[in-house]
């Protein structure tokens, strides 16, 4: 089925729905955020029910307080069956943690996303790797089915496009994109409060935790990669939550001598790895070798570590996925 085609089918889905629930990936970014709270407030905005969550740790930087965060539920709130449930910018069940199993409960799931990893899970399917983000996707949608697009929905679309595309720096921005974020400001969006919001506001202890973080950066200039660790400790003598820890592989990834960036974050039980590539290096079938998934210039996956196990598994792989 083509890409039309399936966001024919999801949109002729949600028309008739009269109750619309939306989740995106754990520990939701920017796009999986954004996407989902925007078609709840076009459901909504539409006379349809809807609500929005996402899989435990229930918790968001205070980066996203400007979204409209009132039309999400905590998962425990989420509906067990759901007629109709909307996936967002995640490749695989298990990437919705414990919405998982309403998401298998389903009368209907259907699966937005625009990872080239995604191989295709639920009843409808729209995938277009072509997309510099799912929020592109999701407005696409809204506009299929027809729904009122507000300044709430327009906000939450643009902000899902900022981030995924890096305020449309990464290669993933098409001129499609930007036509699109054209409409959400014809809306009423404001960016500079987006960006301001995505950008450019950490807690002061952000700063601290940076420090900590670069000054054990290392660099193996040959292979073109950095990478650094941040653990428990780093987040408590810096006194801010792991939330606010996001924009750490931003920090790292701009040195010059690296075509890959590499941020390893410790969890409760485990790792999570964080990769961002200039362009010659496909960071996203480097994740996908982990289980993990992306795109080629920004991915990541988790790992049961240590960080030195995890640092030597990605530079063997970085000659398979460079380009010549």
């Amino acid at each position: 089925m083509t890409v039309d085609a399936a966001l024919r089918e999801a949109a002729a889905i949600l028309r008739r729905a009269t109750f619309v629930v939306a989740a995106g990936h754990v520990s939701p970014d920017g796009d999986a955020l954004g996407s989902a709270l925007g078609l709840v407030a076009a459901a909504r905005a539409a006379g349809k029910e809807a609500v929005a969550s996402f899989g435990e740790p229930f918790v968001l930087s205070d980066t996203f307080d400007f979204l409209p965060l009132d039309l999400l539920v905590p998962p425990g709130e989420f509906p067990r069956e759901p007629d109709v449930m909307v996936a967002f910018d995640t490749a695989a069940f298990d990437r919705l943690g414990s919405l998982a199993g309403p998401a298998r409960a389903a009368g209907t799931l259907i699966v937005v996303d625009h990872h080239s990893s995604n191989e295709g899970f639920g009843d409808v399917v729209v995938i277009d790797p072509a997309r510099g983000a799912s929020a592109e996707l999701a407005f696409l949608l809204i506009k299929e089915a027809g729904w009122p697009i507000d300044i709430d929905c327009a906000t939450a679309l643009y902000a899902g496009i900022v981030a995924d595309t890096g305020r449309f720096q990464y290669s993933s921005t098409s001129p499609d994109t930007l036509r699109l974020a054209a409409e959400l400001l014809e809306i009423g969006v404001r960016p500079e409060l987006v960006g301001q919001h995505l950008f450019e506001r950490v807690p002061f202890g952000y700063l601290r935790l940076s420090a900590a973080v670069l000054q054990r950066a290392e660099i193996d200039e040959a292979l073109g990669i950095v990478w650094s660790v941040m653990d428990n400790e780093d987040l408590a003598a810096a006194g801010v939550s792991y939330a606010d820890s996001d924009p750490l592989i931003d920090d790292l990834r701009i040195a010059r001598e690296a075509d890959v960036a590499l941020l390893i974050k410790q969890l409760n039980k485990g790792y999570k790895a964080s990769l961002r590539s200039r362009g010659a290096t496909d960071v996203g079938a480097v994740a996908v070798e982990f289980g993990g998934g992306g795109h080629h210039n920004a991915a990541g996956f988790s790992h049961d570590g240590p960080p030195g196990a995890i640092v030597d598994a990605v530079k063997a792989l970085i000659p398979e996925h460079r380009a010549s």
